[in-house]
């Protein structure tokens, strides 16, 4: 436990700030799972194309806050869109 003041409203403040963290982190992989499981349900809905929107969405917005690193979000962006569209592509072949 610290006994300068300084510290005490340090420790505080990265105590807040690491519980936005810890929110703002399960909300993008929630909204990235609910992406990928309503492509795996039915990849040509529009629920499909609103959930990636919102992983997205909620991806830019971490890289912006600095909850992740900007590359780090490229990156699972990509992964995402690569996962949806391969699955787009899989259930178009079983239809045909």
């Amino acid at each position: 436990m610290a006994n300068i003041k300084s510290q005490i409203k340090r420790n505080r403040q990265n105590e807040k700030r690491r519980l936005r963290n810890k929110s703002a982190k399960s909300e993008m992989k929630t909204r990235i799972k609910r992406a990928i499981t309503s492509a795996e349900v039915d990849a040509t809905t529009e629920d499909t194309v609103d959930s990636l929107r919102l992983a997205v969405k909620r991806l830019d917005k971490a890289a912006s806050q600095g909850i992740i690193h900007k590359n780090q979000a490229a990156n699972r962006k990509s992964s995402l869109m690569r996962r949806v569209g391969a699955l787009q592509t899989a259930s178009t072949e079983d239809e045909a």
